[in-house]
């Protein structure tokens, strides 16, 4: 289990969409012992030909701070993901994503290389996913917590959307 809700969520979509996911990656051993570093999650969709390195982060530290730190952990992926799928999946495309839990992407389009994604934008696509869904026909699986709770938020905005606006859901016309 995970320590961080963002990690968490990431790792709960992309298993539900079909990826395999794996967490706290240690690579590049050194012969001393220990590592060069760690990869939070790596997601790799065998049917899509997809590898999807997302390194979350709850911080609220500067930018500046923010881009060295992610710099170091896409320039560990760009080196060490490649070996990891090995044979002809090295040649897949891979995908940096810094899912940020505080700040917006608007002026910070990019971090380290990867591309940033904020909370409010991932939950954002997520409940649009479930949207359309038949949760009676379509639940998500109790092994995905987050990710069912979503679903049940996006089936029930009609009744959610009001409460958190602070108004009379008899008001508000959709």
């Amino acid at each position: 289990m995970s320590s961080n809700y963002l990690e968490q969520l990431a790792a709960e979509w992309y298993e539900y969409r079909g990826y395999f996911v794996r967490r706290h990656l240690m690579v590049g051993p050194k012969a001393g012992g220990g590592f060069d570093g760690e990869l939070t999650l790596l997601a790799v969709h065998l049917e899509k030909g997809e590898a999807v390195q997302v390194e979350p982060s709850m911080d609220a530290h500067s930018w500046e701070k923010r881009e060295k730190r992610y710099q170091s952990r896409f320039e560990l992926g760009r080196r060490f993901i490649p070996v990891l799928l090995g044979g002809k999946l090295r040649s897949w495309p891979l995908r940096q994503i810094a899912l940020i839990g505080l700040g917006s992407s608007t002026n910070h389009p990019t971090l380290g290389g990867g591309e940033v994604l904020s909370l409010g934008e991932f939950l954002a696509r997520i409940l649009t996913a479930f949207r359309g869904a038949d949760l009676a026909a379509q639940p998500v699986p109790q092994q995905y917590p987050i990710l069912r709770t979503l679903q049940f938020v996006a089936d029930n905005h009609r009744t959610l959307i009001p409460a958190l606006l602070d108004e009379d859901p008899r008001q508000i016309r959709f």
